[in-house]
This record gives structure tokens, C-alpha cells and sequence, in this order.
């Protein structure tokens, strides 16, 4: 069995994702958030940080866990109870938790955005949601029915497919913000696209779609944001020789 220095696979992890370099919202910790014995043998790729992905990533036999969503967003203290229970369990079973939420979200080859619009079969991308100085986001213009990108889209995520349809029924101008975008709408719209892919939104987003002339296509938060993770156990994989696996465990959300 192959083992890989724990700070070696970090030190990769931080350099590709530029982890220093971007800045995530308040409360985000990107990085290692926990550290094990020192060793990487296998890995496992989750969405989400939390007790049951742990316990899955256990029960696969790795000992490093790379999520998208980690542990820490604000203050995650005391340490009782099932929090308690949770960390007890990482530390007992020598499961290292790495988290990248901004970093793998606009990472222009291993990140969530480009992942899926090249699933989609989309080219050419240009940056697109320009948030506090930052793009988050990646555009193109494409002629495509707006059923049909529906179609597509539900059968890579394989989830239900949310359609708000203010905008014409064929798209011409497409943005994609995985995850949780939709209240940000109004950037979309202002930046010119007619079609908006993202993850989930609220309620009043279906009227400010016919408002703004935009249809907006939410996948569902968890099922747009499943590539980044992947693609970057696949990058650790080829580059150390190590085995990975990816742990399905939907929000529905």
C-alpha cells in the first residue's frame, strides 16, 4: 500500500487551488481544517464535511477526505455533544478533512464552473459574475433551444431541473455560478446573459426572472457542485498513484 506525506498532498491542494490567493466569504476556512497521523494511503471526495460523509470515507478505508462545503463558517465552538462524538470520530479513526469552497469553485480546469460547462458540451468560456472585484463565474454565447439545455442539464446532474422561464425560449448568451447563486440574479442579468445556470435561489427570483427577461435554470446546490471534488481526487490520484472515491450522499437540495 502506497503512502503519500499528509503534508505533501496539503502542500499540492494549497498551490494548485491558490488556496492563499482567494479570497472566500467571511467565516470560510479553506485549507486543512483536520489533520491525521501524517499519511495518505486513499482518499474520498464528498460535497459536504459532516458526520456521515466522515463515516462513509471510514468505511471505504481512506484516511483523507476532500470536501467542497468544510467544517468551520463561524464560530464552531463549544466542541459537545455530537460535536464532540464528530471530532472524536476523525481523531479515533486518522481521517484528515481538506476543504476548497471559492479556490475549487473558479479553478479554471478542476473547479465546479468549468467542470460542468464542459460537461455540457459548452466552449470558448469567458469570465462572467463579477462579485467584489472577483469573477466567480464563466459565459459563452451558444444558440440552443431552451428545453433542450434543460434536457441536458437534468441528464448530467441527473436531478430535477428547476426552470424559471423569463427569458426567450432560445438561448443565446449562457452564464453558469454553481451552487448557490440565484439571489444574485440581478448581476447575471446585468452582465448581459439571457440564460442562467446556477444551483438553487429563493422563492421571489422566479418574478425577477420575468422582470429582468432571464431564464434561470437551478440544478440543485449539491447535484452543480459534485465535479470539483472529483476532478480534484482525480488530480491527487495521477499525481501520487493513490486510490479515491467519490461519496454520493445528496442534500436533495
Amino acid at each position: 500500500m502506497k503512502k503519500v506525506n499528509l503534508k505533501t498532498i496539503v502542500g499540492d491542494c494549497n498551490k494548485e487551488l491558490r488556496i492563499g490567493a482567494i479570497e472566500d466569504w467571511p467565516g470560510a476556512v479553506n485549507g486543512l481544517q483536520v489533520e491525521n497521523g501524517g499519511y495518505v494511503t486513499r482518499l474520498a471526495a464528498a460535497v459536504d464535511g459532516t458526520y456521515a460523509t466522515a463515516r462513509k470515507a471510514v468505511d471505504m478505508g481512506a484516511d483523507m477526505l476532500l470536501v467542497h462545503h468544510g467544517l468551520f463558517w463561524n464560530k464552531s465552538h463549544p466542541w459537545t455533544g455530537r460535536r464532540y462524538h464528530f471530532i472524536k470520530f476523525l481523531l479515533d479513526n486518522n481521517l484528515a478533512i481538506y476543504s476548497a469552497h471559492l479556490p475549487l469553485d473558479v479553478h479554471p480546469t478542476l473547479g465546479n464552473n468549468i467542470q460542468l460547462f464542459r460537461a455540457l458540451g459548452l466552449q470558448r468560456e469567458k469570465p462572467f459574475f463579477n462579485d467584489k472585484g472577483r469573477f466567480l463565474g464563466i459565459r459563452t454565447s451558444k444558440r440552443i433551444e431552451r428545453q433542450a439545455l434543460v434536457d441536458k442539464l437534468h441528464g448530467i446532474l441527473g436531478n430535477k431541473v428547476t426552470l424559471l422561464p423569463g427569458g426567450p425560449e432560445t438561448c443565446r448568451h449562457i452564464g453558469i455560478v454553481t451552487g448557490g447563486a440565484g439571489a444574485e440574479m440581478e448581476l447575471a442579468a446585468r452582465e448581459g446573459v439571457d440564460t442562467f445556470i446556477t444551483g438553487e435561489g429563493p422563492h421571489w427570483t422566479y418574478a425577477l426572472a420575468e422582470e429582468r427577461g432571464i431564464n434561470v435554470l437551478y440544478g440543485g446546490h449539491y447535484a452543480t457542485e459534485t465535479f470539483g471534488v472529483k476532478a480534484l481526487a482525480d488530480f491527487l490520484s495521477a499525481r501520487h498513484g493513490i486510490p479515491w472515491d467519490f461519496i454520493d450522499y445528496p442534500t436533495g437540495l
